[in-house]
Protein backbone atom coordinates (compact mmCIF):
# COMPACT_ATOMS: atom_id res chain seq x y z
CA UNK A 1 0.00 0.00 0.00
CA UNK A 2 1.39 3.84 -1.05
CA UNK A 3 -0.31 6.97 0.09
CA UNK A 4 0.18 9.98 -1.56
CA UNK A 5 -1.06 13.21 0.07
CA UNK A 6 -2.17 16.46 -1.90
CA UNK A 7 0.26 19.04 -0.97
CA UNK A 8 -0.17 22.63 -1.81
CA UNK A 9 3.28 23.79 -2.28
CA UNK A 10 2.19 27.13 -3.13
CA UNK A 11 0.22 27.99 0.12
CA UNK A 12 1.18 31.43 1.80
CA UNK A 13 2.65 32.30 4.44
CA UNK A 14 -0.65 33.83 5.70
CA UNK A 15 -2.56 30.47 5.06
CA UNK A 16 0.10 28.45 6.99
CA UNK A 17 0.19 30.76 10.04
CA UNK A 18 -3.22 30.45 10.38
CA UNK A 19 -3.57 26.52 10.07
CA UNK A 20 -0.58 26.46 12.82
CA UNK A 21 -2.23 28.49 15.36
CA UNK A 22 -5.26 26.28 15.13
CA UNK A 23 -3.28 23.59 15.49
CA UNK A 24 -1.41 25.24 18.61
CA UNK A 25 -4.73 26.29 20.21
CA UNK A 26 -5.33 22.70 20.03
CA UNK A 27 -2.04 21.92 21.98
CA UNK A 28 -2.34 24.82 24.36
CA UNK A 29 -6.04 24.02 25.45
CA UNK A 30 -4.52 20.00 26.16
CA UNK A 31 -1.58 21.34 27.97
CA UNK A 32 -3.83 23.83 30.09
CA UNK A 33 -6.17 21.02 31.01
CA UNK A 34 -3.33 19.17 32.19
CA UNK A 35 -1.57 21.69 34.77
CA UNK A 36 -4.73 23.55 35.97
CA UNK A 37 -7.13 20.65 36.88
CA UNK A 38 -3.91 19.41 39.29
CA UNK A 39 -4.26 22.44 41.14
CA UNK A 40 -7.84 22.57 41.56
CA UNK A 41 -8.36 18.96 42.51
CA UNK A 42 -7.85 18.90 46.63
CA UNK A 43 -10.31 22.07 46.50
CA UNK A 44 -12.91 19.71 43.98
CA UNK A 45 -12.50 16.63 46.81
CA UNK A 46 -13.43 19.05 49.42
CA UNK A 47 -16.59 19.58 47.84
CA UNK A 48 -17.73 16.68 46.04
CA UNK A 49 -16.27 14.54 48.55
CA UNK A 50 -15.64 10.50 47.47
CA UNK A 51 -11.64 11.19 48.46
CA UNK A 52 -11.51 7.05 47.40
CA UNK A 53 -12.05 8.85 43.65
CA UNK A 54 -9.37 11.40 44.09
CA UNK A 55 -6.38 9.45 42.04
CA UNK A 56 -8.86 8.86 39.34
CA UNK A 57 -9.49 12.16 38.06
CA UNK A 58 -6.50 11.69 36.59
CA UNK A 59 -6.19 7.54 35.81
CA UNK A 60 -9.59 7.81 33.88
CA UNK A 61 -7.86 10.76 31.76
CA UNK A 62 -4.71 9.15 31.23
CA UNK A 63 -6.33 5.57 30.83
CA UNK A 64 -8.55 6.84 28.16
CA UNK A 65 -5.70 9.09 26.05
CA UNK A 66 -3.32 6.28 26.44
CA UNK A 67 -5.16 4.08 24.72
CA UNK A 68 -6.69 6.53 21.92
CA UNK A 69 -4.00 8.04 20.81
CA UNK A 70 -2.14 5.39 18.45
CA UNK A 71 -5.87 4.36 17.08
CA UNK A 72 -6.22 7.48 16.20
CA UNK A 73 -2.97 8.16 15.03
CA UNK A 74 -3.53 4.89 12.26
CA UNK A 75 -7.00 6.38 11.65
CA UNK A 76 -5.51 9.78 10.21
CA UNK A 77 -3.05 7.26 7.87
CA UNK A 78 -6.11 5.99 6.73
CA UNK A 79 -8.65 8.99 5.98
CA UNK A 80 -6.64 12.04 6.69
CA UNK A 81 -6.54 14.01 9.81
CA UNK A 82 -8.54 16.91 9.81
CA UNK A 83 -11.64 15.53 10.54
CA UNK A 84 -10.42 13.82 13.43
CA UNK A 85 -8.89 16.72 14.89
CA UNK A 86 -12.27 18.73 14.74
CA UNK A 87 -13.85 15.88 16.36
CA UNK A 88 -11.15 15.85 19.12
CA UNK A 89 -11.78 19.48 19.62
CA UNK A 90 -15.39 18.91 20.23
CA UNK A 91 -15.51 15.78 22.11
CA UNK A 92 -12.63 17.68 24.50
CA UNK A 93 -14.57 20.61 24.55
CA UNK A 94 -18.21 18.89 25.42
CA UNK A 95 -16.08 16.90 28.15
CA UNK A 96 -15.09 20.04 29.68
CA UNK A 97 -18.22 21.27 30.18
CA UNK A 98 -19.68 17.64 31.70
CA UNK A 99 -16.86 17.81 33.99
CA UNK A 100 -17.45 21.79 34.97
CA UNK A 101 -21.09 20.70 35.95
CA UNK A 102 -20.39 17.72 37.81
CA UNK A 103 -22.12 17.05 40.96
CA UNK A 104 -20.07 14.06 42.02
CA UNK A 105 -16.85 12.70 42.20
CA UNK A 106 -18.08 9.68 39.77
CA UNK A 107 -19.61 11.71 37.49
CA UNK A 108 -16.27 14.02 37.33
CA UNK A 109 -14.01 10.72 36.62
CA UNK A 110 -16.73 9.70 33.88
CA UNK A 111 -16.29 12.96 32.00
CA UNK A 112 -13.11 13.29 32.44
CA UNK A 113 -12.62 9.46 30.85
CA UNK A 114 -14.44 11.24 28.11
CA UNK A 115 -11.84 14.11 28.04
CA UNK A 116 -9.37 11.77 27.48
CA UNK A 117 -10.41 10.44 24.27
CA UNK A 118 -10.93 13.77 23.10
CA UNK A 119 -7.09 14.65 24.25
CA UNK A 120 -5.81 11.24 22.81
CA UNK A 121 -7.52 11.91 19.71
CA UNK A 122 -5.84 15.09 19.87
CA UNK A 123 -2.17 13.62 20.49
CA UNK A 124 -2.53 11.50 18.18
CA UNK A 125 -3.58 13.48 15.31
CA UNK A 126 -2.27 16.88 15.90
CA UNK A 127 1.30 16.52 15.79
CA UNK A 128 0.93 14.55 12.73
CA UNK A 129 -0.60 17.58 10.93
CA UNK A 130 2.92 19.41 10.67
CA UNK A 131 4.52 17.19 8.46
CA UNK A 132 1.67 17.30 6.01
CA UNK A 133 1.80 21.31 6.34
CA UNK A 134 5.31 21.70 5.90
CA UNK A 135 7.41 18.15 4.20
CA UNK A 136 10.34 19.88 3.96
CA UNK A 137 11.72 19.60 7.61
CA UNK A 138 13.97 23.20 7.52
CA UNK A 139 10.63 24.56 6.74
CA UNK A 140 9.05 22.26 9.43
CA UNK A 141 11.45 23.21 12.12
CA UNK A 142 11.03 27.03 11.54
CA UNK A 143 7.18 26.56 12.31
CA UNK A 144 7.71 23.80 15.35
CA UNK A 145 8.67 26.69 17.16
CA UNK A 146 5.04 27.66 17.35
CA UNK A 147 4.01 24.76 19.04
CA UNK A 148 7.17 24.74 21.26
CA UNK A 149 6.04 28.47 22.32
CA UNK A 150 1.96 27.09 22.69
CA UNK A 151 3.23 24.82 25.05
CA UNK A 152 6.07 26.44 26.82
CA UNK A 153 2.97 29.47 27.57
CA UNK A 154 0.24 26.95 28.66
CA UNK A 155 2.65 25.03 31.27
CA UNK A 156 4.30 28.56 32.58
CA UNK A 157 0.80 29.97 33.28
CA UNK A 158 -1.20 27.08 33.86
CA UNK A 159 -1.08 26.43 37.67
CA UNK A 160 -1.11 30.22 38.20
CA UNK A 161 -4.58 30.14 36.57
CA UNK A 162 -5.94 27.07 38.07
CA UNK A 163 -4.85 28.48 41.74
CA UNK A 164 -6.82 31.87 40.77
CA UNK A 165 -9.66 30.47 39.18
CA UNK A 166 -10.24 28.43 42.15
CA UNK A 167 -9.59 30.50 44.54
CA UNK A 168 -11.42 33.69 43.12
CA UNK A 169 -14.01 32.06 40.96
CA UNK A 170 -14.75 28.50 41.76
CA UNK A 171 -13.43 24.95 40.93
CA UNK A 172 -15.78 24.90 38.23
CA UNK A 173 -14.23 27.56 35.94
CA UNK A 174 -10.96 25.16 35.68
CA UNK A 175 -12.85 23.42 33.02
CA UNK A 176 -14.93 25.90 31.71
CA UNK A 177 -11.96 28.13 30.83
CA UNK A 178 -11.43 24.95 27.82
CA UNK A 179 -14.91 26.36 26.46
CA UNK A 180 -13.71 29.87 24.32
CA UNK A 181 -9.65 27.71 23.60
CA UNK A 182 -11.95 25.17 22.57
CA UNK A 183 -14.13 27.23 20.31
CA UNK A 184 -10.65 28.83 18.93
CA UNK A 185 -9.38 25.70 17.82
CA UNK A 186 -12.41 24.80 16.09
CA UNK A 187 -12.71 27.71 14.08
CA UNK A 188 -9.16 27.80 13.19
CA UNK A 189 -8.93 24.23 12.26
CA UNK A 190 -12.12 23.70 10.26
CA UNK A 191 -11.71 27.39 8.42
CA UNK A 192 -7.64 27.28 8.01
CA UNK A 193 -6.50 23.29 8.11
CA UNK A 194 -6.15 22.18 5.09
CA UNK A 195 -7.80 18.51 4.11
CA UNK A 196 -4.92 16.80 2.96
CA UNK A 197 -7.15 13.19 2.29
CA UNK A 198 -4.48 10.44 1.59
CA UNK A 199 -4.87 8.06 -1.61
CA UNK A 200 -4.26 3.77 -1.30
CA UNK A 201 -3.71 1.45 -4.03
CA UNK A 202 -5.54 -1.04 -2.45
CA UNK A 203 -8.97 -1.20 -0.02
CA UNK A 204 -8.48 -0.06 3.41
CA UNK A 205 -9.76 -2.88 6.18
CA UNK A 206 -9.78 -1.67 9.70
CA UNK A 207 -8.17 -3.96 12.09
CA UNK A 208 -10.80 -3.79 14.79
CA UNK A 209 -9.45 -7.02 16.93
CA UNK A 210 -5.86 -5.07 16.46
CA UNK A 211 -7.56 -2.04 17.76
CA UNK A 212 -9.19 -3.86 21.01
CA UNK A 213 -5.97 -6.01 21.81
CA UNK A 214 -3.89 -2.22 21.86
CA UNK A 215 -7.02 -0.94 23.86
CA UNK A 216 -6.93 -3.91 26.32
CA UNK A 217 -2.98 -4.13 26.40
CA UNK A 218 -2.26 -0.49 26.95
CA UNK A 219 -5.37 -0.08 29.30
CA UNK A 220 -4.28 -2.86 31.17
CA UNK A 221 -0.73 -1.74 31.61
CA UNK A 222 -2.23 1.48 32.79
CA UNK A 223 -3.98 -0.05 35.69
CA UNK A 224 -1.56 -2.46 36.77
CA UNK A 225 1.21 0.60 37.05
CA UNK A 226 -1.06 2.77 38.85
CA UNK A 227 -2.24 -0.16 41.46
CA UNK A 228 0.68 -2.21 42.07
CA UNK A 229 2.90 0.65 43.76
CA UNK A 230 -0.66 0.99 46.35
CA UNK A 231 -2.22 -2.83 46.71
CA UNK A 232 0.83 -4.96 45.92
CA UNK A 233 0.62 -8.18 44.00
CA UNK A 234 -3.40 -8.40 45.46
CA UNK A 235 -5.95 -10.34 43.03
CA UNK A 236 -6.60 -7.41 41.19
CA UNK A 237 -3.56 -6.38 40.52
CA UNK A 238 -2.50 -10.09 39.37
CA UNK A 239 -6.15 -10.14 37.11
CA UNK A 240 -4.78 -6.80 35.54
CA UNK A 241 -1.14 -8.13 34.73
CA UNK A 242 -2.01 -11.25 33.08
CA UNK A 243 -4.74 -9.54 30.94
CA UNK A 244 -2.37 -7.35 30.22
CA UNK A 245 0.30 -10.06 29.26
CA UNK A 246 -2.08 -12.21 27.12
CA UNK A 247 -3.30 -8.79 25.23
CA UNK A 248 0.17 -8.12 24.58
CA UNK A 249 0.86 -11.23 23.45
CA UNK A 250 -2.24 -11.63 21.32
CA UNK A 251 -1.70 -8.19 19.83
CA UNK A 252 1.62 -9.25 19.08
CA UNK A 253 0.36 -12.12 16.88
CA UNK A 254 -2.87 -10.26 15.10
CA UNK A 255 -0.16 -7.09 14.05
CA UNK A 256 3.11 -8.87 13.24
CA UNK A 257 2.35 -10.01 9.57
CA UNK A 258 -1.33 -7.86 9.01
CA UNK A 259 -0.91 -6.14 5.50
CA UNK A 260 -3.92 -3.26 7.52
CA UNK A 261 -2.39 -3.66 11.06
CA UNK A 262 -3.59 -0.97 13.64
CA UNK A 263 0.42 -0.71 14.98
CA UNK A 264 2.23 -1.83 12.41
CA UNK A 265 5.14 -4.28 13.80
CA UNK A 266 7.14 -3.21 10.83
CA UNK A 267 8.29 0.22 12.13
CA UNK A 268 9.89 -1.82 15.32
CA UNK A 269 11.86 -3.41 12.78
CA UNK A 270 13.33 -0.30 11.51
CA UNK A 271 16.80 0.35 13.63
CA UNK A 272 16.66 4.07 13.04
CA UNK A 273 12.75 3.72 14.80
CA UNK A 274 13.65 1.38 17.17
CA UNK A 275 16.34 3.15 18.63
CA UNK A 276 13.91 6.64 18.49
CA UNK A 277 11.33 4.95 20.09
CA UNK A 278 13.32 3.38 22.94
CA UNK A 279 14.86 6.79 23.51
CA UNK A 280 11.03 8.22 24.23
CA UNK A 281 10.41 5.86 26.17
CA UNK A 282 13.37 6.47 28.50
CA UNK A 283 13.41 10.43 28.18
CA UNK A 284 9.65 10.13 29.44
CA UNK A 285 10.83 8.03 32.60
CA UNK A 286 13.34 10.22 33.14
CA UNK A 287 11.46 13.27 32.94
CA UNK A 288 8.63 12.55 34.71
CA UNK A 289 11.35 11.22 37.92
CA UNK A 290 12.00 14.87 37.99
CA UNK A 291 9.19 16.23 37.50
CA UNK A 292 6.88 14.19 39.99
CA UNK A 293 9.74 14.06 42.73
CA UNK A 294 11.49 17.57 42.51
CA UNK A 295 7.89 19.65 44.32
CA UNK A 296 8.05 16.95 47.35
CA UNK A 297 11.72 16.74 47.58
CA UNK A 298 11.79 20.79 47.93
CA UNK A 299 8.73 21.17 50.03
CA UNK A 300 8.30 17.97 52.10
CA UNK A 301 11.50 17.43 52.31
CA UNK A 302 13.48 20.74 52.41
CA UNK A 303 10.23 22.38 54.20
CA UNK A 304 9.74 25.36 51.65
CA UNK A 305 6.62 26.57 50.54
CA UNK A 306 4.90 25.52 48.03
CA UNK A 307 5.17 29.24 46.17
CA UNK A 308 9.06 28.69 46.74
CA UNK A 309 9.00 25.28 44.85
CA UNK A 310 7.22 26.66 42.31
CA UNK A 311 9.71 29.10 41.37
CA UNK A 312 12.86 26.88 41.70
CA UNK A 313 11.14 24.63 39.45
CA UNK A 314 9.51 26.69 36.39
CA UNK A 315 12.93 27.60 35.12
CA UNK A 316 12.78 23.89 33.93
CA UNK A 317 9.73 24.40 32.18
CA UNK A 318 10.23 27.56 30.26
CA UNK A 319 13.80 26.35 29.12
CA UNK A 320 12.33 23.55 27.59
CA UNK A 321 10.38 26.21 24.93
CA UNK A 322 13.77 28.05 24.57
CA UNK A 323 15.79 25.01 24.03
CA UNK A 324 12.50 24.15 21.75
CA UNK A 325 13.25 27.13 19.75
CA UNK A 326 17.11 27.20 20.11
CA UNK A 327 17.13 23.79 18.77
CA UNK A 328 15.11 24.54 15.42
CA UNK A 329 17.71 27.02 14.37
CA UNK A 330 20.52 25.11 14.73
CA UNK A 331 19.91 21.31 14.45
CA UNK A 332 19.28 21.59 10.86
CA UNK A 333 22.81 22.89 9.87
CA UNK A 334 24.64 19.95 11.59
CA UNK A 335 25.99 17.14 9.82
CA UNK A 336 25.13 15.06 12.46
CA UNK A 337 21.45 16.26 13.95
CA UNK A 338 21.34 13.12 16.31
CA UNK A 339 24.13 15.26 18.36
CA UNK A 340 21.56 17.53 19.81
CA UNK A 341 20.18 14.27 21.51
CA UNK A 342 23.76 13.91 23.29
CA UNK A 343 23.41 17.11 24.23
CA UNK A 344 19.99 16.86 25.69
CA UNK A 345 20.52 13.63 27.40
CA UNK A 346 24.28 15.48 28.55
CA UNK A 347 22.03 18.31 30.61
CA UNK A 348 19.29 15.84 31.79
CA UNK A 349 22.38 13.83 33.45
CA UNK A 350 23.40 16.51 35.02
CA UNK A 351 20.10 17.76 36.41
CA UNK A 352 19.25 14.20 37.63
CA UNK A 353 23.00 13.56 39.39
CA UNK A 354 22.40 17.46 40.64
CA UNK A 355 19.15 16.76 42.05
CA UNK A 356 20.30 13.64 44.15
CA UNK A 357 23.41 15.38 46.08
CA UNK A 358 21.67 18.76 46.68
CA UNK A 359 20.44 19.68 50.42
CA UNK A 360 18.41 21.88 52.25
CA UNK A 361 21.57 24.28 52.22
CA UNK A 362 21.92 24.01 48.81
CA UNK A 363 21.56 27.73 47.35
CA UNK A 364 18.60 28.68 45.28
CA UNK A 365 20.80 29.67 42.15
CA UNK A 366 22.13 25.70 42.03
CA UNK A 367 19.47 24.50 42.28
CA UNK A 368 17.68 26.65 39.36
CA UNK A 369 20.57 25.89 37.31
CA UNK A 370 19.82 22.28 37.78
CA UNK A 371 16.51 22.81 36.66
CA UNK A 372 17.58 24.50 33.74
CA UNK A 373 19.70 22.20 32.50
CA UNK A 374 16.95 19.45 33.20
CA UNK A 375 15.07 21.90 30.73
CA UNK A 376 17.96 22.51 28.09
CA UNK A 377 18.03 18.71 27.97
CA UNK A 378 14.27 18.14 27.77
CA UNK A 379 13.91 20.75 25.14
CA UNK A 380 17.11 19.29 22.86
CA UNK A 381 15.23 16.00 23.16
CA UNK A 382 11.44 15.98 22.74
CA UNK A 383 11.48 18.27 19.39
CA UNK A 384 14.27 16.33 17.95
CA UNK A 385 12.86 12.70 18.78
CA UNK A 386 9.75 14.01 16.86
CA UNK A 387 11.21 14.97 13.47
CA UNK A 388 13.61 12.67 13.21
CA UNK A 389 10.75 9.97 13.81
CA UNK A 390 8.71 12.00 11.14
CA UNK A 391 11.72 12.13 8.84
CA UNK A 392 12.34 7.87 8.49
CA UNK A 393 9.11 6.40 8.61
CA UNK A 394 7.26 5.76 5.89
CA UNK A 395 4.93 8.63 4.29
CA UNK A 396 2.01 5.74 5.02
CA UNK A 397 3.13 5.34 8.59
CA UNK A 398 3.50 9.10 9.14
CA UNK A 399 0.77 9.59 11.55
CA UNK A 400 0.94 5.85 13.69
CA UNK A 401 4.88 6.70 14.16
CA UNK A 402 4.29 10.41 15.37
CA UNK A 403 1.16 8.61 17.99
CA UNK A 404 3.69 6.12 19.09
CA UNK A 405 6.11 8.60 20.16
CA UNK A 406 3.73 9.83 22.20
CA UNK A 407 2.45 7.06 24.10
CA UNK A 408 6.07 5.72 24.62
CA UNK A 409 6.83 9.09 26.00
CA UNK A 410 3.46 8.14 28.36
CA UNK A 411 4.13 4.85 29.05
CA UNK A 412 7.80 6.16 30.17
CA UNK A 413 6.51 8.30 32.53
CA UNK A 414 3.83 5.79 34.40
CA UNK A 415 6.56 3.40 34.51
CA UNK A 416 8.75 6.14 36.32
CA UNK A 417 5.88 7.14 38.52
CA UNK A 418 5.06 3.98 39.36
CA UNK A 419 8.76 2.25 40.11
CA UNK A 420 10.18 5.65 41.85
CA UNK A 421 7.71 5.91 43.40
CA UNK A 422 7.52 2.16 45.04
CA UNK A 423 11.14 2.45 45.75
CA UNK A 424 10.35 6.00 47.56
CA UNK A 425 7.51 4.84 49.63
CA UNK A 426 9.33 1.41 50.83
CA UNK A 427 12.73 3.49 51.71
CA UNK A 428 11.23 5.53 53.24
CA UNK A 429 8.51 3.71 55.39
CA UNK A 430 11.56 0.96 55.96
CA UNK A 431 13.50 3.92 58.01
CA UNK A 432 10.83 5.84 59.64
CA UNK A 433 9.75 2.22 61.01
CA UNK A 434 13.46 1.62 61.95
CA UNK A 435 13.95 5.25 63.58
CA UNK A 436 11.04 5.74 65.38
CA UNK A 437 8.73 3.71 67.95
CA UNK A 438 5.65 2.72 66.74
CA UNK A 439 3.29 5.64 68.11
CA UNK A 440 5.80 8.26 66.60
CA UNK A 441 6.30 6.08 63.54
CA UNK A 442 2.24 5.55 62.52
CA UNK A 443 1.66 9.61 62.84
CA UNK A 444 4.13 9.99 59.73
CA UNK A 445 4.80 7.20 57.83
CA UNK A 446 2.52 9.12 55.04
CA UNK A 447 5.44 11.35 53.74
CA UNK A 448 2.59 13.94 52.31
CA UNK A 449 2.24 14.86 56.02
CA UNK A 450 5.10 16.75 55.55
CA UNK A 451 3.82 18.47 53.49
CA UNK A 452 0.35 19.06 54.51
CA UNK A 453 0.38 22.44 57.07
CA UNK A 454 -2.78 21.16 59.24
CA UNK A 455 -2.05 17.37 59.11
CA UNK A 456 1.88 18.04 60.32
CA UNK A 457 0.59 20.11 63.51
CA UNK A 458 -1.93 17.75 64.52
CA UNK A 459 1.19 14.98 64.15
CA UNK A 460 3.14 17.06 66.05
CA UNK A 461 0.89 18.06 69.11
CA UNK A 462 0.33 14.16 68.75
CA UNK A 463 3.82 13.44 69.23
CA UNK A 464 4.17 16.45 72.19
CA UNK A 465 1.47 14.32 74.13
CA UNK A 466 3.66 11.33 74.05
CA UNK A 467 6.32 13.26 75.71
CA UNK A 468 8.57 13.54 72.22
CA UNK A 469 10.20 16.48 70.67
CA UNK A 470 7.64 16.74 67.64
CA UNK A 471 9.36 19.40 65.86
CA UNK A 472 12.47 17.61 66.28
CA UNK A 473 10.89 14.52 64.71
CA UNK A 474 9.29 16.07 62.10
CA UNK A 475 12.53 17.76 60.74
CA UNK A 476 14.09 14.18 61.07
CA UNK A 477 11.51 12.60 58.75
CA UNK A 478 12.42 15.42 56.72
CA UNK A 479 15.69 14.17 56.18
CA UNK A 480 14.65 10.41 55.58
CA UNK A 481 12.10 11.51 52.81
CA UNK A 482 14.90 13.65 51.36
CA UNK A 483 17.36 10.35 51.23
CA UNK A 484 14.75 8.16 49.91
CA UNK A 485 13.58 10.51 47.38
CA UNK A 486 17.33 11.03 46.47
CA UNK A 487 18.09 7.47 46.35
CA UNK A 488 15.50 6.65 44.42
CA UNK A 489 16.37 8.77 41.03
CA UNK A 490 19.49 6.17 40.58
CA UNK A 491 16.67 4.97 38.04
CA UNK A 492 16.33 8.51 36.16
CA UNK A 493 20.26 8.26 36.08
CA UNK A 494 20.24 4.27 34.76
CA UNK A 495 17.50 5.63 31.98
CA UNK A 496 19.89 8.25 30.66
CA UNK A 497 22.80 5.96 30.79
CA UNK A 498 20.45 3.20 28.79
CA UNK A 499 19.67 5.99 26.63
CA UNK A 500 23.56 6.70 25.82
CA UNK A 501 23.48 2.99 24.52
CA UNK A 502 20.53 3.43 22.54
CA UNK A 503 22.25 6.63 21.02
CA UNK A 504 25.37 4.70 20.06
CA UNK A 505 23.05 1.92 17.88
CA UNK A 506 21.58 5.06 15.75
CA UNK A 507 22.14 5.51 12.88
CA UNK A 508 23.12 9.47 11.13
CA UNK A 509 20.06 11.01 10.47
CA UNK A 510 19.84 13.11 7.31
CA UNK A 511 16.91 15.66 6.55
CA UNK A 512 15.86 15.66 2.88
CA UNK A 513 12.67 17.60 1.27
CA UNK A 514 9.89 15.78 1.28
CA UNK A 515 7.29 16.38 -0.90
CA UNK A 516 4.22 14.71 -2.42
Amino acid sequence: MSTMLKQNSERTFRQSLLAMLGICFVIMMVALDQTIVATALPTIVAELHGFELYAWVSTAYLLASIVTIPIFGRLGDYYGRKPFVVVAIVTFTLASVLCGMANSMLLLVLARALQGIGGGMLVGTAFACIPDLFPDSKVRLQWQVMLSAAFGIANAIGPSIGGLLTHYVSWRAVFFVNIPVGLLSVIFVSRFLPRLKPKHDTKIRLDWLGALLITLFLGSLQLSVEWLPEQGLSVPVISVLLTCLIAGFLAWKQEANNEHAMLPFALFRDPALAALFRLSLLMGFTMFAILSYAPLLLQGGFHLSASQAGMLITPLVVCITFASILNGRIVHHLPRPEAMLYLGFGLLLVCVTGMMNITPHTSHPLIISLMVSGGLGLGFIMPNLTIFVQETCPRKDLGISTALLQSLRMIGGMLSTALVGSILSWRYGHDINQQFAKPVSSLINDPQILVNTEGQQAAILQMNALGEDGLLLIEQARATLSHSIQSSQWLGIAAVLFAFWCLRRLPVIQFKPRGA
